[in-house]
């Protein structure tokens, strides 16, 4: 408790005697006395004039043996706390601390800082932590302890006091403790957290990772631009345009095509030997848009995306590749198929904000069981490629915030890609 300098006049054992001589009379005034008459507005603020919560020194400090600090005891070092036993006034005038295990101290603010809670205030908000987050028993102060309680690294906490110290500003944490304002952010940091996991573990040539959150836009990345033979991955932007000719009208899912010759013979079909369960040779049947999309969203179709790309997306014509370069901001090679994972990413962000019946068929595949939606527990909208050496996976992942996640490789396995997928899902789930 901060107790006014009149409180020590009081109390004649803080205080040593000083002699006045004057050629009129003899006066006798303790130097607390003496003290009080004299100290001018400056002096008031130069010295503490009441005992410190908290006394932390501010600097090395010289203690003396003496309480006119005359001989040198030993010099402390900053930040150390003090254990304060009496205040005196000595014979220079000079507020002195006696301290409980010998020696003597200026009571100057300039060496000593009473470390005490400044403020604290009720609050209710959600930060994100960082890193090893540190909480303490209460606002930090010179000998506050840690609490010893944890949360997970970028996760959000709720807070619900704040307090500000000469440390800084710190929030209260019920059921784990203060932490400082200066680890945590206003914004979800969690993008970080997956940026670091992709440098740490994923630093390897042969592999491209796209992450983005949907809601904050942040972007997390390895290898992104770099191109690769994409395989199936370009069907993306097929589907994508055949969406959007259902959202203009200008096809239904009820609109009937012919598989004929002339139906698989244009650059950038695709070879009717790979992926899919249609007929390999034209047989001149008429198959329905709802019945093509799903063949191409659910078995990565070749035939059905040919069918597509003729009757639907035109050959891929110019009004084709103005609408594929609106929408990733680049074109889309669709004869080389040569990618990268941000355009997928980029393409299947579009096919997201187009919310059409697509994102059904392409959250309901016969591939669920592999690569990027193997171990996730929530609806995964996704698109495989596999050619040669080169094994893909783009997707839609719907958290609670939702995220792209593209990943693209070259002599990599299934299960390199479930585990690059694992990791960024338990970051953002």
């Amino acid at each position: 408790m901060k107790k006014v300098f009149a409180f020590f006049l009081a109390m004649s054992v803080f205080l040593l005697p000083l002699s006045i001589i004057s050629t009129e009379k003899e006066v006798s005034l303790s130097n607390g006395l003496h003290y009080q008459l004299t100290q001018g507005p400056a002096t008031q603020v130069d010295y503490f004039s009441y005992f410190p919560e908290n006394p932390v020194l501010k600097q090395n400090v010289q203690i003396y043996q003496d309480v006119n600090l005359s001989t040198p005891l030993t010099i402390v070092a900053a930040n150390t706390p003090l254990n304060l036993n009496r205040y005196l006034i000595n014979d220079a005038n000079i507020p002195v601390f006696e301290l409980s295990n010998g020696g003597f101290i200026s009571a100057s603010y300039e060496n000593i800082l009473d470390d005490v809670i400044l403020s604290q205030e009720p609050i209710e908000a959600t930060f994100w932590v960082g890193k090893k987050a540190v909480f303490y028993t209460s606002p930090f102060v010179v000998g506050v302890k840690n609490s010893g309680q944890t949360v997970a690294d970028f996760s959000n906490v709720t807070v619900s006091q704040k307090a500000t110290t000469n440390h800084g500003t710190y929030y209260k944490v019920e059921g784990k403790g203060w932490i400082d304002e200066s680890t945590l952010s206003e914004n979800d940091n969690r993008m970080a957290h997956v940026q670091d996991i992709l440098n740490e573990k994923y630093q390897n040539a042969d592999i491209s990772v796209y992450v983005k959150d949907l809601t904050s836009q942040d972007v997390a990345q390895i290898n992104a631009d770099k191109p690769m033979y994409s395989a199936s991955i370009t069907k993306l932007p097929i589907l994508y345009y055949a969406q959007e000719k259902l959202d203009k009208n200008l096809v239904s899912l009820e609109s009937q095509f012919k598989y004929n010759d002339k139906s698989m013979a244009y650059d950038g079909a695709y070879d009717t030997d790979g992926s899919g369960d249609m007929s390999k040779s034209p047989d001149d049947k008429d198959y329905s848009v709802e019945y093509l999309l799903k063949a191409v969203s659910q078995n990565s179709d070749n035939v059905a995306s040919n069918l597509l790309g003729y009757y639907v997306d035109d050959k891929y014509d110019a009004d084709y590749q103005t609408s594929i370069s609106k929408a990733i901001g680049t074109n889309w090679d669709m004869v080389g198929r040569n990618s990268t994972a941000q355009q997928a990413g980029l393409m299947m962000e579009a096919i997201y904000y187009q919310n059409g019946t697509i994102i059904d068929y392409l959250s309901q595949t016969k591939f669920d069981n592999e690569r990027i939606s193997k171990d996730i527990d929530v609806q995964v909208a996704h698109k495989i490629g596999d050619a040669y050496d080169f094994r893909h996976d783009v997707a839609i992942v719907y958290t609670e915030r939702p995220f792209i996640l593209s990943i693209f490789t070259d002599h990599a396995s299934y299960d390199d890609i479930t585990a690059i997928a694992n990791d960024v899902y338990g970051v953002l789930k």
